[in-house]
């Protein structure tokens, strides 16, 4: 969701060092798509237009600020048990309005410090208390006391 705006602003960071003072310095951005919206909103030096176009693209979406995420991470030492976990977590997941989960999947280091891990992400529209969709769903699900839920609202990170 963040990967245009972190690109925009790492791509223009690394080109406002080209140059000091009164030596004016040239940027070269290689790319294999010069169609992209990033790449082209950096070549028009116009950080408000792609600011506008990444707004009404989460608002399209529901993503934040237009909407919420809540991440859930399921983890523990023992692989079949946090899929156990995570399948009966899935099973009783919040269904509604404005609501929406996604998983269990996965997560992208699926293997952290000798823990799996399975990853749901939830999203509702703003006006959803996120936190008691949250506490009532868990409170639906008996999980082992070796399988760990993570919870992380409108997490900054999908890692």
């Amino acid at each position: 969701m963040r990967a245009a705006e972190r690109s925009y602003q790492l791509l223009t960071q690394v080109a406002g060092r080209a140059g000091r003072g009164e030596r004016p310095g040239t940027v070269l951005l290689q790319t294999a798509d010069p169609t992209n919206r990033v790449i082209k909103a950096i070549a028009a030096g116009d950080r408000d237009a792609f600011d506008q176009v990444e707004l009404s693209e989460r608002m399209k979406y529901g993503m934040p600020p237009h909407g919420r995420l809540a991440a859930l991470i399921v983890s523990g030492k023992k692989e079949n048990e946090v899929d156990e976990a995570a399948w009966r977590i899935g099973r009783a997941a919040p269904r509604g309005d404005g609501i929406v989960v996604l998983g269990p999947a996965p997560a992208p280091l699926s293997l952290l410090r000798g823990r799996f891990r399975r990853r749901f992400l939830l999203r509702t529209d703003k006006s959803v208390k996120v936190q008691a969709v949250i506490q009532d769903w868990l409170a639906r699900v008996k999980t082992p006391g070796s399988v760990r839920v993570q919870i992380d609202i409108d997490p900054y990170s999908f890692m």
